[in-house]
């Protein structure tokens, strides 16, 4: 897969989830023991499982927008992936972390997040540091036909109008 495909598929991925969160209906609300944000606009899991708040919807529309931009030559795809990588590689870890599990009590980035923002990370260092894969020409093959190439007389004088007939005349269906 090339990077612009995968800056298409995450930016798709992101901007969906940004949509989501717009939605009150695909919220539930926090349970007690969820630590509390001081921004709480909207706060609460999207699909019941990520903890999200307007803020945290809106850094998911911008990744998403970003992802699309991306893919369509606007911005470098390359670096879209590694910054997603170091972004939501420094999230996953801040997660981690009671302190800043919340990212100073504005967006909630701890539970299930911290997965998918790892997973995230990691894909997108995968897409954004890998060697590319050199394309070799089939021109450059010892075995390769055109190489060798006879002119197309020369074939013919032996009274083959097709290559794939055979020497005794016609080839069998």
């Amino acid at each position: 897969m090339k990077t612009s495909t995968f800056a298409l598929i995450f930016g798709l991925a992101y901007l969906a989830a940004g949509i989501l969160g717009l939605v009150p209906a695909t919220l539930t609300p926090p349970p007690i023991d969820a630590p509390p944000t001081t921004f709480a606009v909207m706060y609460g899991y999207l699909l019941g499982l990520f903890p999200v708040n307007i803020l945290h919807t809106a850094v998911h529309l911008a990744i998403g927008v970003w992802g699309i931009a991306a893919w369509s030559g606007r911005s470098s795809s390359l670096r879209y992936a590694q910054s997603l990588a170091v972004l939501y590689g420094a999230l996953a870890v801040m997660g981690l972390l009671p302190l800043t599990h919340t990212l100073f009590g504005t967006l909630p980035i701890h539970g299930n997040d911290v997965w998918l923002h790892g997973m995230t990370a990691a894909i997108a260092a995968y897409f954004g540091w890998r060697r590319p894969v050199s394309a070799s020409e089939r021109r450059a093959l010892s075995h390769d036909r055109r190489r060798h190439m006879m002119p197309v007389p020369k074939e013919r004088r032996f009274g083959l109008a097709d290559r794939r007939e055979q020497w005794g005349g016609m080839a069998s269906a």
